[in-house]
């Protein structure tokens, strides 16, 4: 027994057959093709699979593809703009804010949620915003260096912002 699902990803609409119990997180990239959202506990213990639905930060593994239907849904591959990076993609990118890049996706999405809730976050805050997010290779004080310089950026700081999408990954070009 199949659903109809429609929801809008990064700004395009899709409807789909799912089955009911399938996850968000496998239909954004088994049906959608969008891989850049990771799977690794499928418990929601490590924030790998972070996304955006209406504006906040979820993650997809413990939500079904059928509660989505109707709703916006950000993923990592719509956080750029016209192949632009943002702000906190290029500070990661900048800061060194990854290593082997696995939990990076999430890490940036729930980043992002929190800059948009908290353009000024402290440390502490910081912490506390990304607690639901795990690392296995980082001591974290990158990834946080990353969101105070994506924090400044968006406040109207300054910051190199040379990062282009090239294809449908990201990769930093001169400009």
């Amino acid at each position: 027994m199949t659903q109809s699902v429609a929801l809008t990803i990064n700004g395009k609409r899709r409807e789909d057959q799912v089955e009911p119990r399938l996850l968000l997180v496998h239909y954004l990239r088994e049906v959608a093709g969008l891989t850049g959202t990771h799977i690794a506990c499928d418990t929601s213990q490590c924030g790998a699979c972070t996304v955006l639905i209406d504006g906040e930060a979820v993650k997809s593994c413990s939500v079904f593809a059928v509660q989505a239907d109707g709703r916006q849904v950000t993923t990592i591959e719509g956080l750029a703009t016209d192949g632009v990076l943002h702000p906190v993609q290029q500070a990661f990118w900048n800061e060194h804010g990854l290593q082997c890049g696995f939990c990076t996706p999430g890490f940036i999405m729930a980043a992002a949620y929190l800059l948009k809730e908290n353009p000024s976050p402290t440390d502490d805050e910081i912490a506390r915003g990304l607690e639901g997010n795990l690392c296995r290779c980082t001591g974290y004080e990158n990834i946080r260096k990353a969101v105070r310089a994506a924090s400044e950026t968006m406040r109207g700081g300054s910051a190199e912002m040379t990062g282009h999408l090239v294809g449908s990954a990201a990769a930093p070009v001169e400009g």
